[in-house]
């Protein structure tokens, strides 16, 4: 499916609660869940988010830009890219807005070059 640089997003299906799948995997392993009032059985420890962890995942990439392969199961990302001379003017229009300070330039340009950027309300951001 490839041709060389593709980003692929695969389908998952449903989301699973990964509780659900702890229970699951105790149950195929000819075990039990260990409840408080009961001896034995594998005991399920919630801990919460570790450092780093996330809850959600974002997807960066806009479900229009999603194209069919073979598989049913496997999308590629259509994403918009900056050839070589536009990436070059792009670095030149942000050095000289950084060079001299114009914050206003430089977030047009971010606006300019960045699909899917928002600038901030200047009071905010």
């Amino acid at each position: 499916y490839a041709e060389g640089g593709d980003v692929f997003v695969l389908d998952m299906g449903k989301p699973i609660k990964i509780i659900d799948m702890a229970r699951r995997m105790i149950e195929l392993s000819g075990q039990r869940v260990k409840d408080s009032d009961q001896v034995g059985g594998i005991a399920i420890e919630v801990t919460g988010l570790r450092p780093g962890e996330k809850l959600f995942e974002e997807l960066l990439i806009n479900d229009e830009n999603l194209r069919a392969t073979p598989h049913e199961k496997i999308l590629r990302a259509q994403e918009d890219y900056l050839s070589e001379i536009e990436t070059a003017a792009m670095f030149r229009d942000l050095r000289e807005a950084v060079a001299t300070g114009d914050k206003d330039r430089v977030r047009r340009n971010v606006a300019k070059y960045v699909s899917g950027y928002h600038q901030q309300d200047a009071a905010t951001g």
